[in-house]
Formats: structure tokens, C-alpha cells, sequence
């Protein structure tokens, strides 16, 4: 979706370095299945991209764009996580850590964080294993501009085929998600970033869930916009997606480092 008239004022002109007043929300307990061939013993964030973690690249992102405070949801082989970063003192940012007990997915990690989100009316939610080239400020104007439940940034590609993807009307909202089909077709997907306002804590039951099964089918009802963005775009799932990424480490530490 692009952004209407009314939707589309430019941040003023230097504002990218000025701290920004919203949290965010990394989703960082996964069991990493898919990539234990070539990560036995390793969580899935913490695999090395050149010559720091992918984690790292996607915290340097935030502080780049002015995102200071950082809420971890760890769960698998959490202690390893919270050792690489601690604080997050080294990293000019401010680290919490939210456990998860056991596994409860997507939506039940970040409705397990609430306990740190009480003071904040919008928070940004990413995948701890893709990496979106995106401008938070312009999200997080078009989230409080449309004044909806939910955003998402969403991206096209030529195939689209291990990716759900996004449905969107004439208007640009959120109409539907239609599962991964398989087939080699492009398609408009999810990048992994959102921004929610707290009202989504009263639709996440204290329960395991998916944000993309669960939830956001649910939502769509009440208000959930997708903003398109055309930067790079990786998900490091799989052994040969985190091998294109140590091809392509040079691009992302650019991309990350951009205000």
C-alpha cells in the first residue's frame, strides 16, 4: 500500500538520527529446525554473516534509525543470546529479556512481553531471521496515521512460492492471507516487520500461537494495513537462503547502516 495524500508528509529533514519513541519487539526464541544441518548447537539469530551475527545486524538496523530500546524474546538456547549481548550497553542500545517458559510461538511470545510494553501505546514487532531494508519513521507515520490495530510491511517478489502471501484491496487494506502454495508465481509477501498498538495484547490469547495463523486472519476485520517497501529483502530459514547471505553480507551491513 502506498501512502494517501494526507499519509505521505516526509519526516523533516535530519529526523532519522533523533531517538525514536517506540520499542522494539524481536522475535528471537524459534527452534530453528531447518538450519540445524549447518547450526547443530547454535540459535538461529546468533548465525555468524560475515563477521558479526545475524542479530547483530538486525539491532544495528534499529540504532541506525534511532531505535534504542530492544525487548528480546528468547526461548531455544536463550542463554546464548543473552551472553552475546547482556545489556546491550556494547551496542549503544538498551536490551530486556523476555523468557518464554516454553515454546509459544509468534504470538505467544509477544503477548508474554506485554509485562515490558505496559508504558508504550505502539511498539515495533521484527522475525529474528530475516532482514527487511526498511525506513521505521515512514512506517511507524503511516501506522499512526491510519490509526489501525496493526501494520505491515510487505514486498513484492518474483516467487513467491515458499512465502505466503499478503491480499490487499482497492483501498490498499489488508483483505486476506492466503497460505504458501508452492507454485513459481510472484506475489506481494510478508517482511517480517510490523508495528501493533497495544490494543492487539486483548486479541493474542495466554496460549501458543502463530502472529501470521492465528492472528492476523483475525484482525483483518478491524483494521490491519500493509505499506510496500522495495529494499532487500532475506530470510536465513534455510541452509541455502544463509548461504546466499554470507554471499551478500557486504549489501546487508550497507543496508543496515543506513539513517
Amino acid at each position: 500500500m502506498r501512502e494517501t495524500a494526507q499519509c505521505s508528509q516526509a519526516a523533516p529533514k535530519g529526523s532519522s538520527c533523533v531517538p525514536l519513541d517506540i520499542p522494539a519487539v524481536l522475535l528471537v526464541g524459534g527452534m530453528g529446525t531447518r538450519l540445524r544441518s549447518v547450526l547443530p548447537d547454535t540459535p538461529k539469530p546468533l548465525a555468524s554473516v560475515g563477521q558479526k551475527s545475524f542479530l547483530e545486524l538486525l539491532i544495528r538496523q534499529l540504532r541506525c534509525q534511532g531505535i534504542r530500546r530492544v525487548i528480546m524474546c528468547t526461548g531455544y538456547l536463550a542463554d546464548q543470546i543473552e551472553h552475546e549481548f547482556g545489556d546491550g550497553r556494547a551496542l549503544d542500545v538498551e536490551i530486556q529479556y523476555s523468557k518464554e517458559p516454553r515454546p509459544l510461538g509468534t504470538a505467544g511470545a509477544v503477548k508474554f512481553a506485554q509485562q515490558y510494553l505496559d508504558s508504550v501505546s505502539d511498539f515495533v514487532v521484527m522475525n529474528g531471521d530475516s532482514f527487511l531494508e526498511i525506513d521505521f519513521q515512514r512506517l511507524i507515520r503511516f501506522h499512526r496515521c491510519h490509526g489501525d490495530i496493526a501494520s505491515i510491511a510487505v514486498l513484492r517478489v518474483q516467487n513467491a512460492a515458499r512465502y505466503g502471501t499478503v491480499q490487499l484491496g482497492s483501498s490498499g487494506q489488508v483483505t486476506g492471507f492466503l497460505e504458501k502454495t508452492g507454485a513459481d508465481a510472484p506475489g506481494l509477501i510478508n517482511g517480517g516487520v510490523y508495528i501493533f498498538n497495544r490494543a492487539i495484547f486483548s486479541h493474542i490469547p495466554d496460549r501458543p500461537g502463530s502472529l501470521e495463523k492465528d492472528i492476523f486472519p483475525r484482525l483483518v476485520e478491524r483494521g490491519v494495513n500493509a505499506l510496500e517497501h522495495d529494499g532487500m529483502f532475506i530470510d536465513i530459514g534455510t541452509p541455502e537462503d544463509y548461504t546466499r547471505a554470507q554471499q551478500i553480507c557486504e549489501l546487508l551491513y550497507e543496508a543496515a547502516s543506513q539513517k
